[in-house]
């Protein structure tokens, strides 16, 4: 055992030191022969964090015999250029056969990448994009202090990344939430791709830090000894979150690579791999390893991250607003929210937790923050590390909701969004203000391509529901589930749905499912397809060719994704689509919205019908929502008149 477990010795021995400078130069080993099996990586970076990363990984508590262990240390990695640093680190602590990594580094088909997996065991999250790292240990430390743990969080991070807006927002949120147990690591080696890090972005990274509230400690990175008692230091500190800035050489320990840029951008020629080997004290041998790279055989490893699993919440019985009740889908949202947040308490701790940008007042968060202040995050303005750390907590066992004006919790994050679906995150989202309904906020606000922008994300699914009484049963089945889920709703006064007897379609008998097409109107001679909150307005377009004798069918659709994912298994739909003229009627992107979804289907299933997409086809104006949909084409009045002429064709 090189360092014992939770930084409990006061120092280092010199043993210890000796020790760590030896297994860092067979770390640094590897590195250079994973690159090299790789096609020539560059590792420049890679080579200058490994001190700091073997000193973090043998000293915290992390046993490869129980990985999964809940009271387990985590560590979190985002320094693109440290990966096969920690794959070789993590090999050598017996998380894996190092064989593997060292022959497999960035081999298609096997799980060690060239960004961190959480496929690879010892990896906590998987880090495409840096400056992600504290926002994971935000996430993660919360929901371990919700269990009633405290592990450290070890965060390891380069000194370019600091140059990311979300590193700002997220030190400022552990600090507000007194994530104390966070100690972040910088390998500061002043090398960027573009050159000097100093020089390509200058900024005061320390004192950055220190004015928002973290405590710094600044040592030699190289330095086994400064790093242990930095570390251990930063550990013991219970009043804030610590940054540990580690000065380091890049390229270190080969001495034709340290301090020359070009080596974070290229890899080695075959001589100056062998003259760093050697340097090494290594044989730079690579047949044996070259043979078993080459015998790989494709997917011989489970190559994906762990199934999200579902939250252990109790979401109650849904309420029923009756026929002619007045309120919207964010008032049913809201109190939706309270009565699955009483629901989720009763017993002990709540796995339910809601996280508001400053726009909660806006978004039906009030009731819920007021009841239960405890599980409600106030983030400010800081959307990327929101998303973020509401994504970590998803994968620790709790039920992560973040809520925002569509713009926000879906356009502006695309990229955590993004990053949450490779690590198969539980992450659940609230867009509200969807669509032209938004009026008055102008077209910066318009978010008209929620359909759009998450159907390029795999593994999420949405939900658009017509009317409260949908909102409140899709809100409480979404909690449930595993996986990344986003339900839309728009912001106005909404109509409650009733059938043709005056009572509420989306209650009584009604269940909420996950694909499921609704008929809220017969009809012949064609279908009027609608989703979400537009299914109002598509009523009253049912109505008017119903009052011309010309009534079509009207479906909703509340989960536009899955009719095209699932290859539209929807019999309703299939036979809807035969009858020959389609109508789809949203205030959506025309391109990439619900027409889009069904023209796929009609394409795939080889149906012959004729289609009239109605949607937005160019950003609107700022003014009351009846005027935009009018400007748009897209009021009741004007559909109508377009569907008449359609459907006589």
């Amino acid at each position: 055992m090189l360092i014992g477990k939770g930084f409990k010795e006061e120092e280092l021995s010199g043993h210890n030191v000796r020790e760590i400078r030896n297994l860092a130069r067979q770390v640094r080993t590897d590195i250079l022969k994973m690159a090299q099996l790789a096609g020539g990586w560059p590792v420049g970076g890679s080579l200058s964090v490994v001190e700091a990363l073997l000193t973090i990984i043998t000293g915290a508590d992390i046993d490869p015999a129980d990985a999964d262990n809940p009271k387990r240390d985590r560590i979190v990695v985002s320094q693109e250029q440290a990966v096969p640093a920690y794959y070789a680190a993590l090999g050598r602590m017996d998380f894996f056969d190092l064989d593997d990594a060292i022959g497999l580094f960035r081999k298609a088909g096997s799980i060690f990448e060239g960004r961190l997996e959480r496929s690879v065991p010892g990896v906590e999250w998987g880090a495409a994009p840096p400056g992600q790292a504290i926002s994971v240990a935000c996430g993660l430390a919360l929901s371990a202090r919700w269990q009633g743990h405290k592990p450290n969080i070890f965060v390891l991070m380069s000194d370019e990344e600091q140059q990311r807006g979300e590193i700002g927002e997220a030190r400022r949120f552990a600090k507000k939430y007194r994530l104390n147990n966070i100690t972040a690591v910088i390998d500061a080696n002043n090398v960027q791709v573009a050159g000097k890090t100093s020089e390509v972005m200058p900024q005061n990274v320390k004192y950055e830090y220190i004015a928002d509230g973290w405590d710094v400690i600044e040592i030699n990175g190289h330095d086994p000894a400064e790093l242990y008692q930095a570390v251990r230091r930063a550990s013991q500190i219970q009043s804030t979150p610590v940054l540990v800035i580690a000065n380091t050489t890049m390229g270190a320990g080969v001495s034709f690579m340290e301090n020359q840029p070009e080596f974070y951008s290229r890899g080695l020629t075959e001589d100056e791999f062998n003259e760093a080997i050697r340097e090494l004290g290594e044989s730079p041998d690579l047949t044996e390893a070259r043979d078993y790279r080459t015998a790989f055989g494709d997917f011989d490893f489970d190559i994906s991250a762990p199934e999200p699993e579902a939250c252990t919440i109790e979401t109650g019985f849904p309420r029923t607003y009756a026929a002619g009740s007045v309120l919207s889908n964010i008032d049913a949202l809201g109190a939706a929210l309270v009565d699955v947040g009483e629901e989720s308490s009763k017993g002990g701790r709540s796995a339910l937790a809601v996280f508001d940008c400053a726009h909660g007042t806006q978004t039906g968060l009030v009731p819920f923050a007021q009841k239960f202040h405890d599980r409600f995050l106030q983030c400010g303005l800081s959307n990327r590390a929101a998303a973020t750390v509401a994504a970590a907590m998803s994968i620790d066992g709790v039920c992560a909701l973040l809520t925002d004006f569509g713009i926000h919790s879906i356009g502006e994050v695309y990229g955590q969004l993004r990053n949450a679906d490779h690590n198969r995150t539980s992450l659940k989202i609230v867009a509200t203000h969807l669509g032209l309904d938004a009026g008055s906020d102008g077209k910066g606000l318009h978010c008209i391509d929620y359909i759009g922008i998450i159907s390029n994300l795999f593994g999420y699914n949405l939900i658009l529901p017509a009317d409260p009484n949908e909102t409140d049963r899709a809100l409480r089945f979404m909690l449930a589930q595993p996986g990344n889920w986003v339900l839309g709703i728009n912001s106005s006064t909404a109509k409650i749905i009733t059938d043709t007897e005056g009572n509420p379609v989306f209650a009584g008998a009604y269940e909420f499912k996950n694909g499921g097409v609704v008929q809220v109107r017969p009809g012949e001679g064609g279908v009027i397809l609608s989703t979400g909150h537009m299914l109002p307005r598509a009523l009253k377009v049912w109505e008017t060719l119903d009052g011309d004798g010309m009534a079509p069918e009207l479906l909703h659709i509340p989960c536009p994704l899955s009719i095209d994912r699932d290859c539209c298994d929807e019999e309703p739909l299939l036979r809807a689509l035969r009858k020959g003229r389609v109508i789809t009627y949203e205030d959506h992107n025309a391109n990439t919205g619900l027409g889009a979804r069904v023209a796929n289907v009609v394409a795939r299933r080889g149906i012959s019908c004729r289609l009239l997409t109605m949607g937005v086809t160019r950003y609107s104006l700022s003014g009351d929502s009846r005027e935009l949909y009018r400007l748009g084409g897209l009021d009741p009045e004007r559909v109508a008149a377009a569907s008449k002429k359609f459907l006589k064709r």
